[in-house]
């Protein structure tokens, strides 16, 4: 299926290549020795060189850039944006440098989506102009929280507000003091129908009760705003903050995720391409037994097999950013379930040879490939684990054959 990038698509796509050459890459070096300096919950000062930068050259919030003051109008589709994803997930604070990071892109669009007037114009505008950061609370450390049935959190009705009771953790980025607001995933409604038991809402990260507790670490790494534990004790926020309709927290999940899985897979897939530069790279200036190692046949089988994995995988996204361009996320969801499960993997793959050409050095903080590592193996269970998205494909797959399966064995009809 040939993809027709717009126009549009393809000149900012040119723009942030350029951007990337002249200003991101230079800044890696600066970034991360500010940095070191800060601990991993600074704010390096020359990310918001590179914001005041991005935003001259309107190359800001363009996952949604009908947002923006003044934009004529003309957003970028699934399909223009996934390249860009591509571009910027090659290094690990050029999403952020152009207002386009995780988890505040996903919980934009929800703000935009579903929030009150009141609730958009204090929090939304601010997190638009990257004044803010926010975070996503719905992970809990005492259940399975793939199932969103299990959420345990309580969200109940009290006059004119919400009062919340409960334990997030894996809210990502919620330790930073640039994050001013989360928004929560909890049971609203216990004895609905399974689907229509929870609700999303916000609230902001200084309202009594909120706190935070234990700081998991991913593979020994401390992230910018770490994944905290976040305990909500009795915390009243007015019930305008809901987003949505009662009952709908669900539903406003799901249409969170959809983009948000094109934007990981796309930022892994620039992850895989900076890896199998830095193997080819590696190989060329490093001798063994006579000769260099991109002599080696091994190794050239390396490099081939991750060449031809990085294209297949950019085709298989592509097909399912245009699919949510024109049949609509609901009817790509076995496409998007896909990508999710198929990118991570390859890219780890990739990480792993890259690592395995560099020896010992490839397993240090001094080469970008264990962090690199890490960050896609946790990516397996974000936004789900594989397993919860392969039962999404093979549900597709059966009903093909027997339309009237059934996931629950008891409704099944009898033969």
């Amino acid at each position: 299926m040939p993809y027709e990038f717009t126009e549009h698509g393809l000149a900012v796509r040119e723009a942030v290549a350029q951007f990337m050459r002249e200003h991101v890459y230079p800044s890696e070096e600066t970034y991360y020795a500010q940095l070191a300096d800060l601990g991993p919950d600074g704010h390096p000062a020359v990310l918001d060189v590179l914001k005041s930068k991005a935003l001259q050259r309107n190359l800001w919030n363009l996952f949604l850039p009908d947002l923006q003051p003044g934009d004529p109008g003309i957003r970028l589709s699934n399909l223009d944006y996934a390249p860009i994803s591509e571009m910027l997930g090659a290094v690990p604070f050029a999403s952020e440098a152009l207002n386009c990071a995780a988890p505040d892109t996903g919980n934009m669009e929800i703000l935009n989506l579903y929030g009150s007037d009141r609730v958009k114009e204090r929090w939304l505008t601010p997190l638009l102009e990257g004044e803010i950061r926010s975070a996503f609370s719905m992970t809990e450390p005492d259940v399975a929280s793939s199932d969103a049935a299990n959420i345990g959190l309580t969200m109940e009705r009290d006059g004119d507000s919400y009062v919340l009771n409960g334990r997030k953790w894996f809210s990502s980025g919620a330790r930073s003091e640039r994050c001013k607001v989360l928004i929560v995933m909890g049971r609203s409604n216990p004895t609905a129908a399974r689907h229509r038991q929870h609700s999303m809402i916000v609230v902001p990260k200084d309202t009594p009760g909120v706190s935070l507790g234990m700081d998991p670490h991913v593979f020994g790494y401390s992230e910018a705003g770490g994944h905290p534990e976040v305990i909500y004790r009795d915390v009243r926020v007015p019930a305008d903050n809901l987003l949505g309709e009662e009952g709908g927290g669900f539903a406003i999940g799901q249409a969170r995720l959809g983009p948000g899985r094109i934007h990981h897979c796309m930022r892994s897939i620039g992850v895989a391409e900076r890896a199998l530069g830095l193997m080819v790279t590696r190989s060329l200036e490093r001798t063994t037994f006579g000769s260099s190692l991109a002599h080696k046949g091994v190794i050239q089988d390396w490099i081939a097999e991750s060449r031809i994995e990085i294209d297949m995988a950019r085709e298989y996204v592509l097909h399912a950013a245009q699919l949510m361009d024109t049949v609509g996320n609901k009817s790509a969801a076995a496409e998007i379930a896909g990508i999710k499960v198929a990118i991570p993997s390859m890219a780890l793959k990739v990480v792993d040879r890259a690592i395995q050409v560099h020896g010992a050095a490839g397993v240090t903080q001094f080469f970008p490939l264990a962090q690199m590592y890490a960050g896609l193996r946790t990516l397996r269970l974000a936004d789900g684990p594989d397993e919860v998205h392969k039962m999404t494909i093979a549900r597709r797959e059966i009903l093909r054959h027997h339309p009237g399966f059934r996931m629950d064995p008891s409704a099944a009809p009898r033969q």
